[in-house]
């Protein structure tokens, strides 16, 4: 087992880089394949990007708790095969879009078909043992991170070079060949099936269950707290440098520093949520990170926020592991997909909430307010996490006999204390 689910670990790793840094390479030219789809009025591009670009979140959060449950059913690697091909399937389809509508459809068929990194969490977090389950989800994360630092840049070159459509076709690719590593290389360990026969009991289960609630909402308020200043960044670094013919690349350069350093830092989270209380390593990151985002409004210079940005990274990089590490402890090995397929929704809602919410409130006050109130949420998240998320030493006991799988749920949920 020992060999089996360190193989499993790297083999996912890759296969979710590979397909994250196809995903993101679409996303910075998305606006300009909507003006290529013949959107030409200025206030029509901005419409349909933002449209286009949640289309994904909107079926996402519907369907990624229907995908997980099915898993918990059918088997988890299934489902990763399933989200991995279903990404290969809408990328080709939206290289082939005639028209803006049929862009934003083909997003929206990629939110229903995706979910592969719920998927892979809940493969992960069901085959690798228990004491090792913290540094296996902070080593995932990072190859979410490293997709997402290197696929905009690889992905404005192949832009340049091949044409926007053909950057859908080539991502289609690099998540086909990354669903046949998969296939054949990952081998489902614990294969424990769920004999549930209604999705609800996953939601049922989760909103009985204390603990988990207050994780869930805090993957909405970290997410949300997170992606409301993405949509503001280019223009925060213009205010700091004025017009230049390198505005783009100063900015990307300097948006990149944070996945840089998430990349370096998740794994050491994920040791350290293995040997410590992860509500008190969770404290630490959101307080981290919420210093982080308050100090952008002091600096006078852009070179000064490479430092902040850092540190910004270093602690965004165990958020999110954190949080999925809590909720994995919670949850009994029949539900894990379910349930982290819950999670998940929860954290693209965030994603969804964040930028929508940043564009309203921006509009009436300012871009450094935003770091600050982004700041001052993330703190107030720790001080949330800490008090909340403590964790129910009986859940910790080795359980036996028929009714084992009843009494790991109630002592989950804190019914037994």
């Amino acid at each position: 087992m020992e060999i089996s689910w360190r193989k499993n670990l790297y083999i996912i790793w890759s296969a979710q880089l590979i397909a994250m840094v196809g995903m993101s390479m679409v996303i910075p030219f998305l606006p300009l394949f909507v003006k290529d789809l013949g959107v030409t009025e200025i206030s029509e591009v901005k419409r349909w990007s933002g449209l286009v670009f949640s289309g994904v979140f909107i079926t996402a959060v519907i369907a990624t708790p229907i995908w997980g449950w099915l898993g918990d059913r059918v088997g988890k690697k299934k489902m990763v095969l399933r989200a991995i091909f279903g990404l290969a399937v809408s990328q080709l389809l939206i290289g082939f879009s005639q028209d803006v509508t049929q862009l934003f459809i083909f997003r929206m068929v990629q939110g229903a078909l995706s979910g592969f990194i719920a998927a892979a969490l809940a493969l992960v977090s069901s085959n690798t043992p228990k004491e090792k389950s913290g540094y296996a989800i902070g080593f995932l994360a990072s190859s979410t991170a490293a997709g997402n630092l290197l696929g905009p840049f690889i992905g404005g070159l192949m832009a340049d070079a091949f044409g926007y459509r053909n950057v859908f076709f080539i991502t289609s690719a690099m998540c086909a060949v990354s669903g046949i590593l998969v296939f054949f290389f990952v081998k489902e360990i614990n294969k424990e099936r769920s004999k549930e026969t209604n999705i609800w009991d996953n939601y049922t289960f989760v909103f009985k269950h204390q603990r988990l609630k207050y994780a869930l909402l805090l993957l909405v308020i970290s997410a949300a707290a997170i992606s409301m200043i993405q949509p503001l960044f280019a223009l925060f670094i213009e205010n700091k440098v004025g017009q230049t013919a390198y505005l783009a690349t100063i900015t990307g350069s300097i948006f990149g520093v944070v996945g840089l350093f998430q990349v370096i830092s998740s794994s050491f989270w994920g040791k350290l949520n293995d040997r410590h209380e992860i509500r008190k390593n969770l404290a630490w990151a959101l307080v981290g990170a919420g210093v982080g985002y308050a100090l952008h409004v002091v600096t006078t210079g852009v070179w000064e926020l490479v430092p902040i940005r850092a540190l910004l990274g270093l602690c965004i990089g165990g958020v999110m592991p954190s949080l999925f590490s809590f909720i994995n402890k919670c949850i009994p090995a029949h539900k894990k997909g379910g349930v982290m397929g819950i999670a998940s929704s929860f954290t693209m809602l965030g994603n969804l909430l964040g930028p929508i919410s940043s564009g309203f409130i921006a509009s009436v006050t300012s871009i450094d307010f935003m770091f600050i109130l982004s700041g001052i949420i993330l703190v107030a998240s720790s001080i949330l996490a800490y008090y909340k998320l403590k964790e129910n030493p009986n859940a910790k006991h080795k359980l036996s006999g028929k009714d084992k799988s009843e009494i790991e749920e109630r002592i989950a949920a804190g019914i037994l204390n």
